[in-house]
């Protein structure tokens, strides 16, 4: 299988993944395992064996950055750290949403986060990293009897 090939795969398999949780609501018992833990763990699955197949044959490795650079002009490599990506940032994706219903979290709160943990990862799980802070330094009206 090419990789060209199993990164038309994997692509629009992370979007429907992305899609679900944004629907969580409609079926969180059916979407929270599929989204949370099997599509993530599929997705690691496939970069393993990508990684343990292409690693040691790849140019490059990772004691430098030109070496890193190196590493990932190998397709099947770059596919694995792109499948790395689409792994973690799903599964980041999933737990935001998991925490946020545990927190009284408005899911529509969490969607105006869900792009960013789609599209920019880390900038996204800051992004509700803050709104938690928030909500916990600014007082609920419940909390000071207005409401």
């Amino acid at each position: 299988m090419s990789a060209e090939f199993l990164f038309s795969l994997v692509n629009p398999l992370a979007l429907l993944g992305w899609i679900a949780l944004a629907a969580t609501p409609l079926a969180p018992r059916w979407i929270d395992p599929v989204v949370g833990y099997i599509l993530p763990g599929a997705l690691s699955l496939a970069y393993c064996v990508l990684m343990l197949i292409h690693l040691a044959d790849a140019p490059g490795g990772f004691q430098s950055l030109s070496a890193m650079q190196a590493l990932f002009t190998d397709p099947d490599v770059a596919l694995a750290g792109w499948i790395h990506y689409l792994a973690f940032d799903l599964f980041i994706g999933a737990w935001v949403l998991r925490d946020a219903r545990r927190r009284g979290i408005a899911h529509w709160q969490v969607l105006l986060i869900l792009p960013f943990l789609f599209l920019l990862g880390p900038a996204g799980l800051l992004a509700y990293l803050m709104l938690c802070l928030a909500r916990r330094l600014v007082p609920s009206h419940q909390e000071d009897g207005l409401s």
